[in-house]
C-alpha cells in the first residue's frame, strides 16, 4: 500500500469513529440578540417529532415512522427509563458559506410555563458547509413543564442573529 492510501484509510477510520453530539447547554436567561440577517447562513430543512407513550401510540403503516419511535426507546430497560425518554426531539440542518464561529439557539415555550421562553445552545468553532444540530426536551424537563407549545431556532454569529426560523405558534 501506498503512503496515500494508508492515509486515506486511515482518515476514513477516524471519520467512522466520531462521537454523537453531547447535551446542549442550557440558557438561565434567553438575552435578546440584534438581527443583521445574512443570505450566506440558512436553515435548509427541520425535523420535529414527539413521543409520548404514556398516550394511545398512533397506528400507522410506515415503516419509517414506526423505526424512529422504536429507535428513540431503543435500550430503555424499565419503565423509568422509556417514560425519561418521552419528549419533543428536534432536528435542524443548517449551512454555512462561510467559515465562522456559529452558535444554534434553540428557544421554546412549554404548556406549563405559559410564555416563559427557555433556551439551549451549541456552539460550532470555526464551521463551514452543512451541519445538523439536535435538540431535546425530554425527561423531567417534559414531564413537569409539559410539551414544547412554541419555538424558534436561530444562528448567531458575533452576537448578532444571521438566519431564523420559527414555529406558527411563536409570536
Amino acid at each position: 500500500m501506498t503512503r496515500s492510501s494508508v492515509l486515506l484509510c486511515l482518515a476514513l477510520a477516524i471519520a467512522g469513529c466520531s462521537t454523537p453530539e453531547g447535551p446542549a447547554n442550557r440558557l438561565e436567561k434567553a438575552d435578546i440578540l440584534p438581527l443583521a440577517l445574512d443570505d450566506s447562513y440558512q436553515f435548509r430543512k427541520i425535523q420535529q417529532t414527539t413521543y409520548d407513550n404514556t398516550k394511545a401510540v398512533p397506528t400507522t403503516t410506515s415503516e419509517a415512522a414506526n423505526f424512529e419511535r422504536l429507535r428513540t426507546y431503543w435500550g430503555a430497560v424499565d419503565y423509568q427509563e422509556l417514560i425519561a425518554r418521552n419528549g419533543n426531539y428536534y432536528s435542524f440542518f443548517w449551512r454555512a458559506k462561510n467559515r465562522s464561529d456559529v452558535t444554534v439557539r434553540f428557544e421554546y415555550r412549554q404548556a406549563g410555563l405559559s410564555n416563559y421562553v427557555l433556551a439551549k445552545e451549541r456552539y460550532y468553532p470555526g464551521v463551514r458547509g452543512s451541519r445538523k444540530s439536535t435538540f431535546e426536551v425530554t425527561g423531567d424537563e417534559f414531564l413537569e413543564s409539559g410539551r414544547v407549545t412554541a419555538w424558534r431556532v436561530l444562528l448567531v454569529v458575533d452576537g448578532k442573529i444571521v438566519a431564523m426560523r420559527q414555529s406558527y405558534l411563536w409570536n
